[in-house]
């Protein structure tokens, strides 16, 4: 028969430390999710951004006529638009709007035009004005003739 004393156990001390570690890096972990969280929503509309400027750009570059045919921008003449969170755009700020597309044509060579299309958001905060919470830029040339 066994003693008391010769069974294995764990100390009130080895329970009490090994409970502190755990909190400790329970609490660690904790603290980095709301970081994890904004990386993770700064991502998303980053890409969001990317694709709304494929887009525009790839309307562009499908026009044969002056006018593109999806968001009706005039080579040469600057356009802003607006997109909500679907990608669904306007041309005026409404209460979804989430991104503001900027098209400008800087100068160019005759025969070549170059446009410069540039996200924001959100989309009430002008950047002319304010600084944007995030941005994504693209500067596309088109051979035109």
């Amino acid at each position: 028969m066994r003693k008391l004393s010769d069974a294995a156990a764990f100390s009130l001390v080895e329970v009490t430390l090994a409970i502190g570690i755990a909190a400790f890096c329970l609490i660690t972990v904790c603290a980095l999710v709301p970081v994890a969280v904004l990386a993770n929503r700064n991502a998303t509309s980053q890409t969001a951004a990317t694709n709304i400027i494929a887009s525009v750009t790839a309307d562009m570059r499908a026009t044969t006529a002056s006018t593109s045919p999806q968001y009706n921008i005039t080579f040469g003449t600057p356009k802003t638009l607006f997109f909500d969170g679907a990608g669904q755009f306007t041309t005026s700020l409404g209460a979804n709007s989430r991104y503001r597309v900027s098209v400008t044509f800087p100068s160019s060579p005759s025969g070549l035009s170059y446009a410069d299309i540039k996200a924001t958001w959100p989309a009430p905060a002008d950047p002319a004005t304010t600084t944007p919470s995030g941005s994504a830029e693209m500067f596309t040339a088109f051979k035109r003739n």
